[in-house]
């Protein structure tokens, strides 16, 4: 029996072009994880509904707000619980997940002011995925 942890990563490591800007952050060890079967590439953002590309968006007041204003919080929330039915359906005990995203970044995320400025926090589907006992992994220490 393989004692390889099934994971969930961000679609857009995995090279898909998922990204808020239409562009993906191929990721090589992400890669490798996904090619060898044991991970399930998603984004919460397009499974909560949202277009590709679309207006970026942070998180300001536990809301998730575009920078043109419009508050795509219900989208991020419906993306994130719809990920993680589906990396449970799959077995994932473990995530990896693009940092700094609204929706996956795991320990910093951007502070809602879109300055480019960083402070600790969890986008949604991150905090969703720690809360619900899977191993939070950031991408450059897979192994």
């Amino acid at each position: 029996m393989s004692t390889a942890k099934k994971t969930v990563v961000s679609a857009c490591l995995a090279g898909v072009p998922c990204r808020y800007d239409g562009q993906s952050t191929e990721h090589p060890a992400v890669m490798a994880l996904v090619k060898s079967g044991l991970a399930l590439p998603v984004c919460p953002e397009q499974v909560g509904g949202l277009p590709t590309p679309r207006t970026p968006a942070e998180i300001v007041d536990d809301r998730v707000v575009t920078s043109d204003g419009q508050d795509v919080t219900e989208e991020y929330e419906r993306g994130a619980q719809e990920c993680l039915r589906l990396a449970q359906l799959c077995g994932c005990t473990r995530a990896v997940l693009q940092p700094r995203s609204p929706s996956c970044g795991g320990q910093i995320i951007y502070d809602g002011t879109f300055s480019g400025t960083l402070v600790p926090g969890s986008g949604r589907f991150a905090a969703l995925c720690r809360e619900n006992g899977l191993e939070l992994v950031d991408p450059d220490d897979l192994q």
